[in-house]
């Protein structure tokens, strides 16, 4: 499993573009839920956005940071990747999900701490000037 120069770059850009969103998703959500029902709007029915992502964000961050220590064999890119997974889970799938501060707070943390890991990993692999 191989990719090319080209796709880790891009695959890297995204992860680091979704994990960038994704803590300004959590960050800005409590002030979402707090000013939509005064607009008469309602949440109710949605598919949780937040496990899908973390999903998603688990298997982008794993492969590309496993394609990239292929190419730089450097671990600092997983020294932030794995904490921020953590984060990004527990704020997820356990009982801190629940749309508060705390979970905004977890979940933007993780999701800075990806996008970090991403932001490395697209460095090391592709040197400082992102060609």
């Amino acid at each position: 499993m191989d990719a090319t120069p080209s796709s880790l770059r891009h695959a890297d850009r995204l992860g680091f573009a979704a994990s960038f969103l994704c803590a300004v998703h959590c960050a800005l959500l409590p002030l979402a839920l707090a000013l939509l029902p005064a607009l008469g709007l309602n949440l109710g029915g949605w598919i949780d956005f937040d496990q899908a992502f973390v999903v998603f964000a688990t298997l982008l961050g794993l492969t590309t940071m496993t394609l990239g220590y292929r190419r730089h064999r450097a671990f600092r890119a997983w020294a932030l990747l794995l904490p921020g997974l953590a984060l990004v889970w527990l704020g997820a799938f356990s009982p801190l999900h629940d749309h508060t501060l705390g979970h905004a707070a977890i979940m933007v943390a993780g999701g800075l701490l990806l996008a970090g890991a991403h932001l490395l990993n697209l460095r090391l692999t592709h040197g400082l000037d992102g060609r």
